[in-house]
């Protein structure tokens, strides 16, 4: 055995096809003194050596570690090999290891790891001819990771993933961060481990990426869209341990490296083929889109995968996935739309929110209405949420909620535009979302709209007017409340409430969101000019940033929609609220008048008029001075604030 193992190892490079016989000499020999394979491919004793052998002396045993050790050596010089006989040794290992998989096949017997150890040790002394023997070497070994017996797939994982490990963690030249083609060499295997249906062989892949991610994260470059598709390829059927893993690697890509990853690794939106589908969709509805849909710049693009797959876990049959992707997406459009350009927003708001909407209508209007039994353990449904579709309807009201505060804040931004068009649309935009709820106190007396209640205020027809549904944008009136449908779809367990106490649950907390959104956009827009700078440089700087003022429509636009607004919110409106109220009107008749516009606005000496901004200011404080007994105001402090604020300006 000696003579065998000094041949191989000082004339390998003739042995050629020899290597065959060989290694199937030296695997017996493995077999026969017991060595099981250890740490890189290297062969320890494996059995007890306490009690009698009959095949095994006790000088052999005591030699065992030196036989393994020479057999260690022997693998390890194969770096000395040229590259043909480089290859007669792996194809020998390859074959001596298909006879080892096919006589495992309904064995209960332990299979020989011989061949897969020494596959592993030939390739970590040989990682600087990478690309000469790994397309052959991993390709056998992805073939041992779906054997069915377990002791030769763990072990064919095992030295696949110690591979890829090594490989990546390998100084090449050039560096892997520069050298794509090597590194997706190198990835391309441990991706196809996603093809294999054994958990056991889908756990030692997850468990790799993470180590990979630990420690060669910074420098995967090229290789992250391999090494996320790996992640994404668990399904909810493959047990809680591999989801588990899978939600740790993808943690720790988005808290450490985000920043370094290629924007590519994104999937970009198909957005011709979707804009096909709502085409469709609208022309069943009898509707024609006003504006097509253009292609979104790539950096926009970006963030409209990632609201698109949001909205996607927001329709989630999982009651608590939904609350949370809902919550994420609208928190995520809040903080980052700003960043978007303005054609975006309009997908944002027909594709993403739109979408949404119609997608939570469906199923909640199809949800199951029996009732969910408790949970496992101490878990229990409360009645409110029993039912599919009582969660469902939880859903469509956060969603309602969410794609409000969305819309809002699109028409707060667009109406701080320095464009006086665009300013002024949002406005008028925000004047129509205002007539698309009519309160159910108003609409329950036979003939009172929404203009004859503003009318019994003592609000001109002219500025009645100006919020009436004409032209193409014509509002869509609900006929129904929150209330209303959260009845109808919870059942009898949900009952409306008084008609004195229907404001607790009635959409007052949208009505709200648009109070805050008026008067920020009121704040930010009459806020005055700083005082003068002590620099050349601080004082260009200003003038630059605070050279934009108001148009007097504006403002008027602006102060006309108070009186709407205040009919949703006036059962709620406190002294804080008036406070707010007096400095959003102080500010709008502060704003001076454009020299160009100052002929048409100012009455001349001999009339004794208001102007139009004038008037809708003395609308206002009329409504307030008018408002019924609902609100929280008192006469005496509404009454004084009025006069004094008349006699003020």
């Amino acid at each position: 055995m000696r003579t065998l193992l000094n041949l191989a190892h000082c004339h390998g490079a003739v042995l050629g096809t020899s290597w065959q016989l060989v290694l199937a000499t030296l695997q017996h020999l493995v077999w026969i003194l017991g060595l099981k394979p250890g740490l890189g491919g290297a062969l320890k004793p494996g059995r007890a050596v306490g009690g009698p052998s009959t095949v095994l002396t006790t000088a052999v045993m005591t030699d065992l570690p030196i036989i393994s050790n020479v057999l260690s050596r022997l693998f390890e010089s194969s770096q000395y090999l040229d590259d043909v006989s480089l290859h007669h040794l792996i194809n020998a290992l390859c074959s001596l290891s298909t006879e080892a998989m096919e006589m495992a096949y309904g064995n209960n017997k332990e299979p020989s790891l011989f061949a897969v150890a020494k596959l592993l040790e030939t390739g970590l002394v040989n990682m600087d001819r990478i690309e000469i023997l790994w397309r052959p070497l991993t390709g056998h070994l992805l073939e041992v990771c779906q054997h069915p017996n377990s002791r030769m797939r763990e072990w064919g994982a095992e030295a696949l993933t110690a591979l890829i490990k090594a490989g990546l963690a390998y100084k090449h030249d050039p560096p892997l961060i520069h050298n794509q083609r090597v590194q997706l060499l190198l990835l391309s295997p441990l991706k196809e481990l996603s093809n294999v249906l054994h958990a056991d062989i889908r756990q030692k892949q997850l468990e790799s990426v993470l180590q990979i991610l630990q420690s060669q994260g910074d420098s995967l470059g090229p290789g992250w869209p391999l090494v996320l598709g790996v992640i994404g390829a668990i399904r909810n059927d493959q047990g809680e341990s591999l989801i588990r893993t899978a939600f740790q690697c993808l943690q720790l890509v988005v808290t450490d490296f985000l920043p370094a990853m290629p924007c590519t690794c994104l999937q970009i939106v198909d957005l011709g083929r979707e804009e096909a589908a709502l085409q469709q969709q609208a022309r069943e509805r009898g509707q024609t889109l006003s504006r097509p849909f253009h292609p979104a710049p790539p950096f926009d693009c970006l963030w409209l995968c990632l609201y698109a797959k949001l909205g996607q876990l927001c329709v989630d049959l999982r009651p608590a996935v939904r609350k949370s992707a809902g919550q994420t997406l609208f928190s995520t459009i809040a903080a980052h739309g700003t960043l978007l350009q303005q054609a975006t927003w309009h997908v944002v708001v027909w594709k993403v929110l739109f979408h949404l909407l119609d997608c939570v209508r469906r199923s909640s209007t199809t949800a199951d209405k029996e009732k969910i039994e408790s949970g496992g353990g101490n878990i229990l449904i409360h009645h409110s949420r029993d039912t599919a579709e009582k969660q469902w309807a939880e859903t469509w009201v956060l969603t309602l909620a969410g794609a409000w505060e969305v819309l809002l804040d699109h028409i707060q931004s667009a109406a701080l535009s320095k464009n006086n068009e665009v300013s002024l649309a949002a406005l008028k935009s925000f004047q129509e979302i205002l007539q698309i709820v009519t309160p159910a106190r108003d609409s329950d007396r036979p003939g009172v709209g929404s203009g004859d209640a503003l009318s019994s205020l003592g609000v001109p027809p002219v500025l009645i007017d100006s919020l009436s549904a004409t032209g193409p944008g014509r509002p869509l009136v609900r006929s129904d409340s929150l209330v209303e449908r959260l009845t109808r779809y919870n059942g009898a367990e949900l009952q409306v409430p008084p008609p004195g106490e229907e404001s607790a649950l009635e959409d007052s907390a949208l009505w709200w969101s648009a109070w805050n959104t008026w008067f920020r956009t009121g704040t930010d827009s009459t806020r005055p000019p700083p005082p003068p700078a002590s620099t050349a440089a601080a004082a260009a700087a200003a003038s630059e940033k605070h050279s934009f003022v108001p148009s007097q429509p504006f403002l008027t636009a602006l102060i006309q929609i108070f009186p709407a607004l205040y009919q949703h919110i006036k059962a709620g409106f406190s002294m804080d609220d008036l406070r707010k109220l007096g400095v959003i009107l102080h500010g709008a008749v502060s704003v001076p008048i454009s020299s160009d516009a100052s002929p048409f606005i100012l009455p001349s000496y001999t009339e004794a008029v208001l102007t139009s901004l004038q008037e809708a200011v003395l609308t206002a404080l009329d409504v307030l001075q008018k408002s019924g007994p609902k609100v929280v105001l008192s006469g005496p402090k509404v009454v004084p604030f009025c006069f004094l604020s008349v006699v003020y300006w």
